[in-house]
């Protein structure tokens, strides 16, 4: 293993942060249930994911905006035209999603700083490896999700 190295990610409020990653971790670690939980590997392991994500999301942005760009927009067949125009809104309103889910990510990262990330918002309880590794934007562990989601339900029924 190397030296630690520098990351740069942003925080919550926007700002750019700068920091070391403590531990490499090797492409085959998976964090495990063994080792005491949110440990500087475990940190490491979720830092490194959760910046993966982020940079697939914003590569895959700039080859959206490419494309709208080189796109022809003044169809002359009507029904050419409008098939594009909804293309767009449809790459628009998933760019959109995608905006707010990096924001989640960075909300993520900067909870990684402070500390308080992989515990539920609701309980202060350790969410879960197994949840963080399949959504490792989570807040809230399995049993605060499904009572969140069992009350939001009641208020939409109402």
């Amino acid at each position: 293993m190397s030296g630690p190295r520098v990351y740069q990610g942003v925080s919550g409020s926007g700002s750019v942060v700068m920091g070391v990653v403590e531990a490499d971790i090797e492409k085959t670690y998976r964090p495990s249930d063994d080792e005491p939980f949110m440990n500087d590997r475990h940190k490491a392991y979720f830092r490194q994911k959760l910046m993966d994500w982020r940079a697939e999301i914003l590569r895959e942005a700039r080859g959206t905006l490419e494309d709208m760009a080189g796109s022809e927009r003044n169809h002359p067949d009507l029904a050419d035209r409008a098939t594009s125009e909804a293309d767009h809104a449809i790459e628009l309103r998933a760019r959109d999603r995608q905006r707010k889910l990096i924001a989640k990510i960075n909300a993520a990262l900067a909870r990684i700083d402070d500390g308080s990330y992989g515990y539920c918002e609701e309980t202060g309880e350790p969410i879960g490896l197994r949840r963080l590794d399949a959504r490792p934007i989570a807040t809230l562990s399995i049993e605060a999700q499904e009572r969140h989601e069992r009350r939001e339900r009641i208020h939409r029924d109402d």
